[in-house]
């Protein structure tokens, strides 16, 4: 009595093959990886500005009156992003890429010159976020209105974004739609047309 074998034929595995190979080149086709990497970069971006926006708010309703930022600079978390913070600002500012300490201190001294460890409920964050690329076409921008002793202080954030989606025109568009006066920065804050 003769054994017959079971298994799948050369031929068979082949086309197997072939056809998990296709699949999945139109799955990272569809997918668009470097794509969902610039998206989940913007995501983390517009989170870093609610929460540097949500603190310096804090710090004023907390009645917090040494404030440092001249009314003339804008803040940046880089040292090449050009004039106006990289045109973050309709205001022209002189330019500082970073306070007199380590550039993301929460005292005063990192690239926002408020000193967050004065809230009575203690520093929002252990230190200043800095922009996920941080370049000089990605970085964070600030500038004030005025400075010490006016709690009522006007000041904006802003962020380039650089995914399809976030980006003026992206279906996600934040640019834009943010209240801002610069339609190709993502500008949160007390007073966005500086």
């Amino acid at each position: 009595m003769t054994k017959k074998q079971k298994g799948f034929t050369l031929i068979e595995l082949l086309v197997v093959i072939a056809i998990v190979a296709v699949l999945s080149v139109v799955v990272i086709l569809t997918l668009n990886p470097a794509e969902l990497l610039k998206q989940a970069r913007d995501s983390n971006r517009v989170s870093d500005l609610a929460t540097l926006k949500s603190a310096i708010s804090l710090y004023q309703a907390d009645g917090q009156t040494e404030w440092s930022p001249a009314v003339t600079t804008c803040y940046m978390t880089t040292s090449t992003g050009g004039s106006r913070c990289g045109n973050y600002f309709g205001t022209v500012f002189a330019v500082t890429s970073t306070g007199s300490g380590t550039v993301t201190a929460n005292n005063g001294t990192g690239w926002i010159p408020v000193n967050f460890t004065k809230i009575s409920s203690g520093a929002p964050f252990g230190q200043l976020p800095l922009d996920p690329v941080n370049n000089s076409a990605y970085f964070y921008g600030f500038a004030a209105t005025s400075t010490t002793g006016n709690p009522s202080m006007g000041f904006k954030l802003g962020a380039n974004m650089e995914s399809t989606k976030y980006a003026n025109g992206g279906s996600g568009d934040v640019e834009t739609t943010d209240g801002g006066t610069v339609t190709t920065v993502y500008e949160t804050g007390a007073l966005l047309s500086l």
